[in-house]
């Protein structure tokens, strides 16, 4: 019987660790990779301390971190299901092969992640990993001195766009937004630093207020359909690799005992205490409003204390 059990092993996730290690818990992590979403990122510019690091490196560092207080971490398990058991929990996981493996626990930290969220339009299936991708850190070097497009307008978007700008010859980029200070000028998610520096690039061409209708190709992509939402007007630009970055969903549908909102994020309050007794959560699965690294950790920091604190009554 464990006294925790963490799911994930990313920016939540690691803090946590770090702080049920120093509290001398009985607890393990369980991951399907080490990193998450955070070691897709591209640079980091805003982890209090360090000017610049990668996502990559900045996930490495915390597995490095948790590692020195001897975590025990298993790779490679997708959580399936948490059933609860009188006053414990079961957590049943599964690897690759589906192969089934439980773990008994007083209590849980969901702290999951999120993924990319799909365009769903005729061609993304059948050219995903043939020009399409949906990170571009992992795979924006394949396109050097070729045509990409970016599709989004947050963050990751402009990331995106930045990135592949250094790397490809042209870029477009195609926002469903008007340029216009509203929206600031097409990207109402975006911080308004990368906007700037994204307009004052000579080799990207921004195209707003349009939506992605079609991904076209052979073997790979050779370009996308795109269509004005004003006009209706259609457009077809020739492109060998399509970004996509529209937004993140919630890995949590594995989650049913605690409450979700409509978005599938997992409702905490301010102690990151879920409806369900004993199960914590943290990072971007919960519904924290801004998804960003630093909240992340510090809500998992939160979810650790508090889980501990439920431990210590669950002894009483």
């Amino acid at each position: 019987m464990y006294d925790l059990v963490i799911i994930g092993a990313s920016a939540a996730s690691f803090p946590a660790a770090v702080y049920a290690a120093r509290r001398g818990l009985n607890f393990i992590m369980i991951t399907k990779d080490i990193g998450g979403e955070l070691a897709l990122s591209g640079v980091v510019n805003n982890w209090p301390g360090t000017k610049e690091i990668s996502g990559f490196d900045l996930s490495k560092q915390m597995h490095e971190h948790a590692l020195s207080y001897d975590v025990k971490i298993e790779e490679g398990l997708e959580v399936k299901k948490i059933t609860q058991k009188n006053k414990t929990h079961i957590v049943l996981a599964e690897d690759s092969a589906g192969k089934k493996k439980e773990f008994a626990t007083k209590t849980v930290l969901i702290s999951s992640g999120i993924h990319p969220r799909e365009l769903n339009i005729p061609g993304e299936q059948d050219f995903r990993g043939k020009g399409v991708t949906y990170c571009t850190v992992c795979d924006g070097p394949l396109f050097k001195a070729k045509t990409t497009a970016t599709i989004g307008a947050g963050n990751s978007a402009l990331e995106s766009a930045l990135m592949m700008a250094g790397i490809a010859e042209k870029v477009y980029v195609v926002t469903k937004y008007e340029n216009k200070p509203a929206t600031q000028g097409g990207f109402p998610r975006g911080e308004a630093i990368l906007v700037k520096k994204l307009k004052a690039l000579t080799n990207v061409e921004i195209i707003y207020n349009s939506d992605t209708k079609e991904i076209k190709g052979g073997a790979m992509v050779t370009g996308i359909d795109i269509a004005d939402q004003a006009t209706g007007e259609a457009r077809e630009l020739a492109v060998q690799g399509v970004m996509v970055h529209i937004g993140m969903i919630p890995n949590s549908d594995f989650v049913t005992c605690a409450k979700k909102n409509q978005l599938k994020e997992i409702e905490v309050n301010l102690k990151c205490e879920t409806s369900c007794p004993g199960i914590f959560a943290a990072g971007d699965v919960t519904n924290v409003p801004y998804k960003q690294i630093v909240i992340a950790a510090g809500q998992g920091v939160t979810a650790a204390l508090s889980a501990i604190e439920y431990i210590n009554k669950f002894a009483d």
